[in-house]
């Protein structure tokens, strides 16, 4: 930690896989930091034996504080908070938000720390001025067990060239808060500052619209679904009508998928097609890891395709792009939530035959 970076109080609203990874690593690097959480074995488990954190470098221990939600008589008081963190599903951002607002200090600010489009509502409930976007791109993190959270991999991304943390303020400046974020989490990986949180956030979506609900219909790994040509597909044509929906609205999307915004809405011609599959068949070995909604169906908790592919559809149908492969995708999401439908791969199938392909 720089000299000018000194210990922070940091509270997380939200301990779930990526509330741990960040929360324990900031701990361990010697910062304040509070959980809060609803998983009382969770909460114990950190309690009792700390909060045990695996990924691409030495496993270790932090201890973090940690409360159970309804306790929040007790953070109420103590000292206000520097920063806080909103990293619950997308769902929840709302009472979240606010519920985390009234113990951060009021020259302090709220992170999203989130999938999908989230910031409107965090601007709604802490102001906009207050609210910082982080946007995490290709960082995997999962917590099967209580106290226990791990992130795949032998080697950090900024290892491969690649930015992980990207953080920026709702109306485009640079202010020294984005910078002492970026510092906060570099000892996790590598970070930067962005004028250009919507085009950031739409490429995220990007990533996660085509990714998440594959794996959570499937009930596969990404690695054994890039070994298939129409699971390719599927996660190509979700791709396509995304970023035509991020390009038509006018947002500056930022490369995803390891290909520009531009590529992707120019999957209907066939030499962009192939150019794309090719790239997602070299994505067939190494770690078969499943993102987060597919976790979410295992666990049986509800997914954020509402938020995520159901949020496309919505958009598209204010600039009049169709997008009958993520209406396609959601139907069959939202049917494996409400128990009405199993995963697996003949929901590629038929995703991809109900939207006509």
């Amino acid at each position: 930690m720089s000299d000018q970076i000194k210990t922070k109080r940091i509270i997380f609203i939200g301990a779930g896989a990526v509330g741990s990874y960040l929360g324990g690593w900031l701990s361990h690097t010697g910062h304040d930091v509070t959980l809060v959480d609803i998983w009382d074995e969770h909460v114990k488990a950190i309690r009792d034996n700390g909060l045990v954190v695996n990924g691409p470098h030495e496993p270790f221990v932090a201890r973090p504080e940690i409360y159970h939600l309804h306790e929040n008589e007790h953070i109420a008081r103590q000292p206000f908070f520097d920063i806080g963190f909103v990293a619950v599903k997308a769902y929840d951002t709302s009472w979240a938000a606010t519920f985390v607002d009234k113990f951060v200090d009021p020259d302090g600010y709220i992170v999203s720390s989130q999938n999908t489009w989230t910031d409107p509502e965090m601007a709604a409930a802490v102001g906009a001025d207050r609210a910082v976007g982080l946007v995490m791109s290709s960082i995997s993190v999962a917590m099967w067990e209580a106290g226990k959270v791990e992130r795949p991999g032998d080697t950090r991304r900024r290892d491969h060239g690649h930015i992980v943390f990207r953080a920026g303020n709702h109306d485009g400046t640079d202010t020294p808060r984005l910078h002492e974020l970026i510092e906060i989490l570099d000892p996790i990986d590598g970070g930067k500052i962005t004028t250009n949180l919507w085009g950031e956030r739409w490429a995220k979506l990007g990533q996660n619209s085509m990714g998440n609900p594959v794996a959570a219909s499937t009930g596969m790994g990404m690695s054994d679904l890039n070994k298939h040509p129409r699971g390719r597909e599927l996660q190509i044509r979700l791709a396509q009508e995304c970023a035509s929906v991020g390009l038509a609205h006018g947002y500056e999307v930022e490369n995803f998928g390891g290909r520009t915004a531009l590529e992707w809405a120019s999957a209907a011609r066939g030499e962009v097609y192939e150019l794309l599959d090719a790239a997602l068949a070299e994505r067939s070995t190494g770690a078969n890891w499943r993102p987060s909604m597919a976790q979410d169906v295992v666990k049986g908790r509800p997914t954020e395709i509402l938020q995520m592919n159901a949020f496309v559809c919505d958009q598209g149908g204010l600039v009049n792009v169709d997008t009958p492969v993520n209406e396609a995708m959601v139907n069959v999401v939202k049917a494996i939530d409400a128990g009405e439908l199993e995963s697996g791969f003949e929901n590629v199938e038929l995703v991809l035959s109900s939207a006509g392909h």
